[in-house]
């Protein structure tokens, strides 16, 4: 009898040690509401951009990325997206899809403008540069190579 106690004692203080650290994790990443105001931007595409992923400002995070979605009447890709609300935005700033390395993934980079006026909660960047495809660089850079040669 004694032994199921201890069992069960010691089985509960496991489940108590990780639920424990799955509280500790999740409080440590940066999964959750992040904050700060959204804004919308429309791309021609956005090949490798991740959801979650980052939204830098002169290579410092200010926010992530939140929802993908297809513009159903102009087949562009709507990218979701929060920024700190330390950072105001003017309203002529815009929005590229960068890589981070040669073989790392992409991350939305803002470039503020010089207007007066501020982006508030929900607004869109109207300026955008879409991802660039590295396959499709490559082989236009051979397929122009073999038809000069």
């Amino acid at each position: 009898m004694s032994r199921n106690i201890v069992e069960t004692i010691l089985g509960a203080a496991v489940i108590v040690v990780a639920g424990g650290f799955l509280t500790w994790a999740y409080s440590r990443s940066d999964v959750g509401d992040p904050g700060g105001y959204t804004l919308i931007a429309k791309f021609d595409r956005v090949d490798g951009l991740d959801i979650g992923g980052d939204v830098r400002m002169s290579g410092i995070k200010v926010g992530r990325v939140l929802s993908q979605s297809l513009d159903p009447m102009t087949y562009r890709a709507i990218v979701t997206f929060s920024v700190d609300s330390a950072v105001e935005l003017p309203l002529d700033s815009s929005a590229a899809i960068t890589s981070a390395s040669l073989l790392g993934g992409k991350y939305l980079a803002l470039v503020p403008g010089a207007e007066d006026i501020m982006l508030g909660d929900g607004e869109e960047l109207t300026l955008t540069q879409s991802a660039v495809n590295l396959e499709d660089l490559i082989g236009q850079m051979i397929f122009s190579q073999a038809d000069g040669g």
